[in-house]
């Protein structure tokens, strides 16, 4: 059982359909508390997109939007599961996330997630992306010893 290169990484992330995008919250400690939710996401090179769709939510100010901006550091996490332990997997990619409002870099952010998943052609997501900037992949695979 072992890891794998950053580019076999890469490749498990590109094809996986959702990861898990945890960022740290502020408490009034003056700690922090991780957050996290699943999201769909495009790869661009080394920059994850991901974006605020339509799907209701209780508020538009959203605590990853507000992590994000308190600290940009994140962390992504993608994974495969089955009973056949032998096909597991796992990819992580550890990056600094911003929040992109601007619309030349949204919109072809939004290219990328509609090309990646058929229910965003007709109904592309309205709120703004996040763009994070992978600084290390890493993972592991069942490899049998």
């Amino acid at each position: 059982m072992g890891g794998v290169d950053a580019d076999r990484a890469r490749a498990r992330f590109t094809a996986a359909r959702v990861a898990r995008l945890a960022s740290l919250t502020p408490d009034a400690s003056g700690g922090v508390r991780p957050h996290l939710v699943p999201v769909t996401f495009a790869l661009d090179g080394d920059t994850v997109l991901t974006a605020i769709d339509d799907k209701p939510k209780s508020t538009t100010d959203l605590r990853r939007l507000r992590n994000i901006r308190a600290c940009p550091r994140v962390c992504l996490l993608a994974d495969h599961y089955e009973e056949d332990w032998t096909a597991l997997w796992w990819v992580r990619a550890d990056g600094r996330a911003r929040v992109v409002t601007e619309e030349p870099e949204r919109l072809r952010a939004l290219a990328a997630l509609r090309a990646k998943y058929p229910a965003y052609r007709g109904r592309p997501p309205g709120g703004p992306v996040v763009a994070i900037e992978v600084e290390r992949w890493s993972g592991w695979s069942f490899t049998p010893g």
